[in-house]
């Protein structure tokens, strides 16, 4: 009995022990590291840190730690992007880089996690951009997290779905060159998991600051409340600045005139003017710095905010007025007409029109884009403002081109000597009204700041026009399309027209004492 009692009482003090151990146990908490270490889907982590010699670090009890800590299915996706395998990044030299990049150095739970945080990890090499969508998706650069607060008495684990890089991105190179407005609407619309992702590749055409304080105006919205609820929200914002990225790397030196490219925005295409001035445009904006390279991109630079808006440009795309548009393109006159914030009404010419003008020269399409005042001839089709069918009454109309365009609605409605087929195609910049006729504004190839006007007179004429006066002129007479047809020296202030053809002239007078310039028609 007495053996028996010792052995009993024995056996109380180590079971009485053991409890206390398995008490103890379940207080205790393990490190981040052997939070890593013991999940089944973390085995590559776990191996890049003993490795690395990072896994004596993260059990340190002295310390704090958030790690983020990408899945082994997060491992394998950048192996095969990179066309290696989980060997190959275990060999990667700055793979100790890459592990702190996903480490901050105190304790971050989810609940304190703020979209548009910007916070700075072990690693120096770059800064962490969180984002917190409005449905709950938390992101870390383009990586989404996928299970938060997994504790640790050294601090806590969050789980992604991608590999971090510590690569200088896109959205890097606007918050270090002080885009503050484009990174805060960046935020705002949720979209910076896609700007960061360090395997894709863009070129985002980047508003200045100061071009989004133009948009506040133009729209009429304080600055401070551009990227708010009340103003828009985070879906239409993303709608507009999508609309500035290119799913490509495109270098300055690849941009050409007429271009017509596919961005990231599937509402509209972006229009590329280079002028023969070296100057460059994205639709309406001018681009006025290039080729900030990124780790995942290029980033240029614009003093106008895109809008993704239906132009009146996009009206002759989309309805077949190839020669229009391959005139609009060669006049360099693109990047008025897609100004989303103005509004134009447009006389737009047909493909037969240009035919038929090109005939009446005697060239082709070519031929009638050659010429010397093309950009006056396309501006006397446009009108400032919205003139629909309605709002048209006889009589002149100022165009852009200077001169005036005479609508007649005796039979039908006549722009001039072109009738109106179609009318009110509507766009978000303005209207279009089709006509069967290209327009030759009266005015061609004269500068009327440096001539005076003088009578001419028959006016219709049929062998020669006369002035008066008594001095002699060097005289050149244009036609329509500003090409000259006559020239020579006034002798008695009667010139012979006998040789020309029926149609709308101008004659220029030139001596010391200056120009005289008149217009008249030949029978």
């Amino acid at each position: 009995m007495k053996l028996t009692f010792t052995i009993t009482k024995n056996f109380k003090t180590l079971f009485g022990a053991a409890a206390m151990f398995i008490a103890t146990s379940a207080v205790a908490q393990p490190m981040v590291f052997n939070v890593i270490a013991d999940s089944p889907d973390h085995n590559y982590l776990e191996a890049a840190l003993i490795q690395e010699g990072l896994d004596a670090v993260l059990s340190d009890p002295s310390a704090e730690f958030t790690v983020f800590a990408p899945t082994d299915a997060a491992f394998d996706a950048l192996a095969a992007a990179l066309g290696t395998d989980i060997t190959g990044l275990l060999a990667l030299p700055n793979l100790t880089d890459v592990l702190t990049y996903h480490v901050l150095g105190s304790v971050v739970p989810s609940s304190a996690v703020t979209n548009g945080a910007i916070v700075q990890p072990v690693s120096f090499t770059n800064t962490l951009k969180l984002t917190v969508t409005g449905l709950g998706g938390v992101f870390v650069n383009q990586a989404q997290v996928t299970a938060v607060d997994l504790n640790a008495e050294n601090g806590l684990v969050h789980v992604l779905d991608a590999v971090l890089l510590p690569f200088e991105t896109v959205v890097d190179v606007a918050i270090d060159n002080g885009f503050n407005a484009l990174a805060a609407a960046v935020i705002y619309a949720e979209i910076m998991p896609a700007l960061t992702n360090p395997l894709a590749t863009y070129t985002v055409f980047a508003p200045t600051d100061q071009a989004f304080q133009d948009l506040a105006v133009a729209v009429g919205i304080p600055f401070e409340d551009l990227f708010a609820p009340e103003s828009i929200s985070p879906e239409e914002l993303a709608g507009v600045l999508v609309y500035h990225v290119l799913p490509s790397q495109v270098l300055a030196a690849d941009v050409t005139n007429g271009a017509i490219v596919n961005c990231l925005s599937q509402v509209n295409d972006l229009k590329l003017t280079v002028k023969g001035t070296g100057e460059a445009f994205v639709n309406q904006a001018q681009i006025t710095a290039t080729d900030i390279l990124a780790d995942n991109g290029v980033v240029h630079v614009l003093n106008s905010v895109l809008l993704p808006n239906e132009t009146v440009v996009d009206i002759a795309l989309d309805n077949n007025f190839s020669s229009l548009a391959a005139a609009v393109i060669r006049a360099e006159l693109m990047p008025a007409l897609t100004n989303p914030y103005a509004v134009y009404t447009v006389f737009a010419p047909t493909n037969e029109a240009f035919d038929a003008l090109a005939s009446a020269l005697g060239t082709d399409l070519n031929g009638v884009l050659d010429l010397p005042f093309l950009a006056d001839v396309l501006l006397y089709h446009v009108v400032s403002g919205g003139v629909t069918s309605g709002d048209l009454v006889n009589g002149p109309v100022p165009t852009l081109n200077g001169s005036d365009i005479t609508v007649d609605l005796t039979n039908g409605v006549m722009i001039n000597d072109a009738t109106v087929t179609m009318a009110d195609l509507f766009s978000e910049n303005g209207v279009v009204h089709v006509i069967d006729g290209v327009l030759l504004p009266p005015n061609l190839g004269v500068n009327e700041n440096t001539t005076e006007n003088i009578a001419v007179y028959p006016n219709p004429a049929i062998n020669t026009v006369q002035f008066n006066g008594n001095d002699t002129y060097e005289y050149s007479i244009m036609n329509a399309l500003g090409q000259v047809v006559s020239s020579g020296t006034t002798a008695n202030q009667s010139i012979s027209v006998s040789d020309l053809e029926t149609g709308m002239y101008t004659i220029v007078l030139n001596n010391q004492g200056g120009s005289l310039t008149s217009k008249f028609f030949k029978n």
